[in-house]
């Protein structure tokens, strides 16, 4: 499965059995990226619902992530944008957990008093 090595090093088992469907897609075609696979073959080997695993695909298609060819599926060779997307999505899942899922509607609600500096430094 595919995980930066960080958190390779820093979950514990249970955290590690967490990860979102996503991820487990990933990490499967990241670990087999010499090949492509239909979802249904995805899904057995990574025991998710096949309907689970083609909205994934969808999802991490939009994301550009992995590449579709007709029913087969594989892993972006960009390893920099897979690193970037695993690393945000750890990093959102880790603040969401200690801190809460931010409330954009709190947002909107409480806008900052005064202006950002690089909007003062404009005028």
């Amino acid at each position: 499965m595919f995980i930066v090595r960080d958190t390779f090093e820093n979950k514990s088992e249970d955290e590690l059995e967490e990860l979102s469907v996503p991820e487990h897609v990933l990490g499967f075609l990241a670990a087999n990226d010499d090949r492509a696979f239909k979802p249904r073959e995805i899904a057995s080997q990574i025991g998710v619902d096949e309907g689970a695993v083609s909205t994934a695909l969808s999802r991490v298609k939009n994301r550009g992530l992995v590449e579709q060819q007709a029913t087969y599926w594989a892993v972006t060779d960009d390893a920099e944008r897979l690193n970037g997307y695993s690393k945000y999505e750890r990093a959102t899942a880790l603040f969401n957990d200690r801190l809460g899922a931010e409330d954009t509607e709190s947002w909107r609600e409480h806008p900052p008093q005064e202006p950002r500096p690089s909007v003062e430094d404009e005028s």
